[in-house]
């Protein structure tokens, strides 16, 4: 059967579409407009599935709070590009909300049915690999978060006590910073074993006495844990007063922070795409 422009425009408005791909799937069902809306969704499944091992790791990082929970998601895509689109954006404020009103932070169940469903459907229209990849939370007496501008970073802190807004200056920080513990003695017997033979290997450390390698192990060691732990930090508006000082002044004391950076931890393949057309072009 001869198919309208009509039937196209409203399988296109409420698939999200592009025009051939639904005129196709029209002809296909001979204008079933809902068997077509059918089909398109398992096929959407399995193109998502097909773009499953693509790397994303660009995307989005959105907080959320629920009472003094605060709650933070990263939403992946494989082009920054693709995660300033206005659908992936309203696809991470939904799983954003979900998590917020529910508290999952295990990925696999947060995802479970509708959501998993809309973003297979958005990898259909995108055309990318799209991947909620972590969530988080964190509670406690007085909770503060800050997002940087590109949406990439994120922070997450908890005060004992305190304010909003000293929580969110701190988390902040926390964000330029990069610190690994909030204090010294939270700091990995590992982390600090692996430091220790780092400076050990240290070319001004060869030849000395072992008890001025000991000496000299001693002040490192204390210069880096003061380094990477957030309480000891020069806190970045005033760099007079350390971030524990900040809390402290404010009445309370840093529990606990959490920093989210979009694509952390993703080992992202460098393809040059002038030396890949070059070579099909000589193949």
């Amino acid at each position: 059967m001869a198919i309208s422009a009509s039937l196209v425009k409203e399988l296109r408005e409420r698939t999200g579409l592009g025009m051939m791909e639904c005129k196709k799937a029209l002809v296909a069902t001979d204008g079933d407009i809902d068997k077509a809306i059918e089909d398109l969704r398992k096929n959407s499944g399995l193109k998502a599935a097909k773009k499953a091992d693509r790397t994303a790791a660009e995307g989005k990082v959105l907080v959320k709070a629920n009472g003094s929970t605060l709650y933070a998601v990263e939403v992946n895509s494989e082009t920054d590009f693709a995660a300033g689109d206005s659908n992936f954006l309203g696809f991470a404020e939904s799983v954003a909300n979900k998590l917020a009103e529910t508290g999952e932070t295990d990925v696999a169940k947060l995802m479970e049915g509708e959501l998993e469903e809309a973003r297979q459907a958005l990898v259909q229209k995108i055309g990318e690999n799209i991947n909620v990849r972590r969530a988080f939370k964190i509670e406690g007496a007085v909770t503060g978060s800050y997002v940087h501008s590109n949406g990439k970073l994120a922070a997450l802190v908890a005060l004992t006590a305190g304010s909003e807004e000293v929580a969110k200056d701190i988390a902040m920080h926390v964000t330029a910073t990069n610190p690994r513990v909030v204090k010294p003695e939270d700091m990995p017997a590992d982390e600090q074993a692996k430091e220790e033979e780092i400076i050990k290997a240290q070319p001004d450390m060869a030849g000395k006495p072992a008890e001025i390698v000991e000496k000299m192990m001693v002040g490192r060691i204390k210069k880096f844990l003061k380094e990477n732990s957030l309480v000891e930090q020069p806190f970045v508006k005033n760099p007079d007063q350390t971030v524990g000082q900040l809390a402290k002044d404010a009445g309370g004391e840093v529990v606990s922070f959490i920093r989210v950076e979009v694509g952390e931890g993703i080992e992202v393949e460098d393809v040059d795409f002038a030396a890949e057309v070059a070579a099909q072009l000589k193949g």
